[in-house]
């Protein structure tokens, strides 16, 4: 997620601090409820959130009742101390420090000012010109794994498996590095572009020809990210089953 729900953000901190939690006044065909739906139905063992920024939808889906494993992944060090104290005193979430993709090693991370916007690929004007505070304001070095080791370290032997991935254009990278992990994976929920915002990063119709070929269905895409100025959509959550 970029800084593209602030609306959405700012009306749920409103309610929230009325008394009011926005989760429970979504509708049945909302793809949050839908990928929780997914969860129950599929009997899911373990959900990975992969790029869980400050655990936003983590937190989401267990208002909405998903109440298994969790195990977020977060690289920035900000997002990633915010990440810590959203999971404390919940036994069933962990959170891991780390960047993942294709394979192992290092790499350097462009911080957002929204943090939610940052990406180890360059920000295109496109990015930048939707949402003026999402430009980058600083690098950050990080460690990178693959979605298979990771597992295998977290949470090997939980099945079936549901992945989200927010990785601002390195969602393939991701999923390239993921080939054990998707044997066991029930569902996902992945960010896609209908516009190039970063560099290299794969559009839409690219990526869902992807996650078919990996043998998955889409079942729902939901707005993500409009132009502030145009309002042109720019993003989408996609959510994908197994077929």
């Amino acid at each position: 997620m970029n800084g593209k729900n602030l609306y959405t953000e700012g009306l749920r901190r409103v309610l929230h601090r009325a008394g009011f939690d926005l989760v429970r006044t979504l509708g049945e065909g909302h793809l949050l409820k839908q990928a929780a739906r997914v969860m129950e139905d599929r009997h899911v063992g373990v959900v990975l959130d992969v790029g869980a920024n400050t655990g936003q939808w983590a937190r989401a889906i267990r208002a909405l009742g998903y109440h298994g494993r969790i195990v977020s992944y977060e690289p920035l060090s900000d997002a990633f101390r915010a990440l810590e104290v959203a999971a404390r005193g919940d036994d069933l979430w962990t959170v891991v420090n780390v960047a993942l993709g294709e394979e192992p090693g290092e790499t350097v991370i462009h911080v957002a000012d929204n943090s939610q916007s940052s990406s180890i690929l360059e920000m295109l004007p496109a990015h930048r010109e939707a949402d003026p505070r999402s430009g980058y304001i600083r690098d950050q070095p990080v460690r990178v794994t693959t979605l298979d080791a990771a597992v295998l370290e977290a949470c090997a032997g939980l099945e079936p498996v549901f992945v989200k991935i927010d990785a601002q254009g390195y969602e393939d990278r991701i999923l390239n590095g993921a080939d054990t992990t998707l044997k066991s994976v029930v569902g996902m929920q992945i960010e896609l572009s209908l516009v190039a915002l970063y560099e290299g990063e794969p559009l839409i119709e690219e990526m869902i020809a992807s996650v078919r070929s990996l043998g998955f269905v889409p079942t729902s895409l939901e707005p993500n990210f409009r132009s502030k100025d145009t309002g042109r959509l720019l993003q989408v959550d996609g959510l994908f089953v197994r077929d």
